[in-house]
Parts: structure tokens; sequence; C-alpha cells
């Protein structure tokens, strides 16, 4: 119902305001220097806007008090950058130029509207107005006292109106070019894409060694013979420590920008896999076959995730049954199969996000996966390029 006055109550009306009145103070220093060359600003601020670093000082305060709840944010539709091109320095002394005229009109109206309504206020009292403001001449009347709140309905009008103008002005001029914007969505792309790597990674890594574990000590249980029980707490303690290398490893992705994939695990770690996995009482039949050492880091890297979630998947649904898994790098491609007999609660063929996860990894590296039953048998298959994509 008073939306009108939403203003008054918005912290962003006043930081806008207090961005208008700044020049004007720089103004008033020059015109009380020399009131005979009013147009000195005006060519000044055209010059200063053509030095690039003006562009990134400009964006940082326009940022801050025009559209502080976009700050930070890689969409903020005030760039913080220095001028890259000569367009940009132009575009930048168009803002100052028109900064400075929005100053001009704010400055006047922050100065003469409220000292009109101290002259009513005066007027209303029996005291002859100033001679130096809007209210000059009006002599003294009772009614004035009505009129006083008039200018300062202007002046909130007259703020409110500048702070709309410049801070679009502001979008306008000093905003991101389509090549920065393009830029900046290739960023966050290349975030969003990274971070759910991380959440993949931490998935396999932590996934596997916790159903390593759970396997472990519910077999230990039901054996209960020391010596079981000492070999499986052997195993869960190895397969913890690999947890803990390889979340040490996606902790350092986070804090380290360039982390070289060699710090990563590979299909030469495969052992590991496999003798967890036996240590866990499945029957483990690998065959590799072709050189493996000559596979990209990149390839290498996403096999032995497939490889762990594969694994993973068998010990959570199936228990300690036979799996075949054939490694084989040849025409330059990487192939990965990993069978193993369908009993108890296998995955249903596309469920879980350990499967989904499996067949984004081929895509990304521009190969495929299979992953179901097959022959009465559970399958994951996967073909990698030696050369992925992009």
């Amino acid at each position: 119902m008073f939306s009108f006055l939403r203003p008054l109550t918005a912290p962003v009306t006043y930081t806008r305001w207090l961005h208008l009145l700044m020049p004007g103070a720089a103004v008033s220093v020059w015109l009380f220097i020399s009131m005979d060359t009013p147009w000195v600003p005006v060519v000044l601020a055209a010059l200063v806007g053509l030095i690039p670093g003006m562009r990134l000082a400009e964006g940082i305060q326009a940022q801050l008090l025009l559209t502080p709840e976009e700050r930070g944010r890689p969409e903020a539709t005030i760039s913080v950058a220095p001028s890259t091109s000569w367009s940009e320095r132009w575009r930048t002394a168009l803002w100052l130029e028109i900064r400075l005229v929005c100053a001009g009109l704010a400055g006047m109206a922050t100065v003469w509207l409220p000292a009109t309504t101290v002259d009513l206020v005066r007027s209303a009292a029996g005291s002859e107005p100033s001679a130096e403001w809007f209210a000059a001449g009006l002599g003294t009347h009772w009614w004035a006292a009505l009129l006083a709140p008039v200018p300062l309905v202007i002046l909130l009008a007259v703020v409110v109106g500048c702070g709309e103008l410049i801070t679009a002005a502001a979008r306008w001029l000093l905003g991101p070019t389509p090549k920065q914007r393009m830029t900046a969505l290739e960023e966050r792309t290349e975030q969003l894409l990274e971070r759910n790597r991380i959440a993949r990674e931490l998935h396999d890594s932590i996934g596997h060694a916790l159903t390593i574990a759970v396997v472990q000590a519910g077999a230990a249980r039901a054996a209960r013979d020391p010596a079981f029980t000492e070999r499986a707490l052997a195993a869960i303690e190895e397969t913890g420590r690999d947890a803990l290398d390889d979340l040490e490893r996606v902790l350092r992705v986070l804090r380290e920008s360039g982390t070289p994939s060699g710090q990563r695990p590979s299909l030469s770690e495969a052992d590991r896999l496999l003798d967890s996995a036996r240590g866990s009482g499945a029957e483990v039949d690998a065959d590799v076959s072709g050189p493996l050492e000559q596979v990209p880091p990149s390839v290498s890297r996403e096999g032995y995730r497939i490889l762990q979630e594969a694994l993973t998947n068998v010990l959570r649904h199936s228990g300690s049954v036979a799996v075949r898994v054939r490694i084989t790098v040849a025409d330059g491609r990487l192939d990965l199969e990993v069978t193993n007999p369908l009993v108890g609660s296998t995955a249903a063929p596309g469920g879980g996000s350990g499967l989904r996860g499996i067949r984004e990894r081929a895509a990304l590296l521009g190969g495929s996966a299979r992953t179901g039953p097959c022959k009465g048998e559970w399958l994951v298959h996967a073909s990698l390029p030696l050369r992925p994509i992009g």
C-alpha cells in the first residue's frame, strides 16, 4: 500500500546518494579555486576516463555503492577490470561526464531543497525568508507550513531518480563486454565441472573404502575366527589409509590450482583395488593386456575411478562373489570390463549415482559405458579413447 515509501528504508538509496555527491565535492573545491573556469572539471573528467586504471576504480566504486547486492558475484552487471580497448576507454570517459551531470543535479537538490523547507518554516513563524533559496520573496504566511514538506518530497524523488539513472548508466557503460561475459561464463562452467568431478572423486573413493570396511567387518563377525578377524582388520586399515590418501589428493585440488594429474590415482595402481576386493572375500580374476603405461593421465585416472566404482558396486550389492576384470589397451582405446554373477540385490540398470557417475566419466572423455544385466551376469563395460575430446 505504501510501496512508494520503500526507498526510504532501502540502504541502497543512501549509498547511491553518497555516490552522487562524491564528485560534487571535487567540483566544489575547483570552483572555490577558480569560479571563472567551471568547464575545467568536465575536460579533466574526459581525459582521466582514458586512463585504463580509471575504469577499474570506477567499477569498484560503482559496484560497491550502486549495486552492493552484486558485489563479488560472477554475474555482476558492473565489471571490475581496467580498460583493455579504446572503446572501453571512451565509454569510461562518457560515464564520468554523465556522473558529473547527475552529481550536479543531486548536489543542487541536496542543498537548495532542505534550505527552502527551512525558509518555509520561517515564513510560517513570521520571519522573512532568505533571499538565497526558492522561497525568496514569499513573505510571512501561516500557510507556508503546509508547503514545508514539499521540497523534501521533491528531494527524495530527485535522489531516487538520479540513483536509478546513474545505476542504469553504470550498467550500460561500465558493464562487461560480450567477450567478458563469455569469459566469465566459461570460468563459471569450469568451476561447476570441477566441483562435479571432485564430488565424484569423493563418492568413489570414500564409498569404496566404507564398502570394504563394512563387508570385512560383517564377515569377521560372522566367521568368529581370530585369524580371519586379524586379516579383516588389516584389510580395513589398509583400505582406510588408501582412502585418506585419495581424500588428501582431492583436498589438494581444492587448495591448489593446477595440481599435476600424476599426483592423482591411475590404472597403474589398479592392483591395490583388486587386492582390496580380494581381501573382502571376492574371487577376482584379472586380465590386463596392452601398454597400460602409455595411457594418458586423464584417461588412466578416470579408468581407475570407473574400476573402483564397479568393484564397490559388486561388494555392496552382491557380496563376496566371483568377479572377472578385463583391462585392454589396443587400437587407440582403453576397454574396461567388470562382470559378476547376478545375486542378492544387485543395483537395477541405470540406478544409483555411482553407475551414473561411470557413464558421465566415460562421456566426458568422448567414450561410452554400459551397465546392467547381461547373460545372467552384471556387466560394467567402459570404452575410452586414448585421446579424449576437448
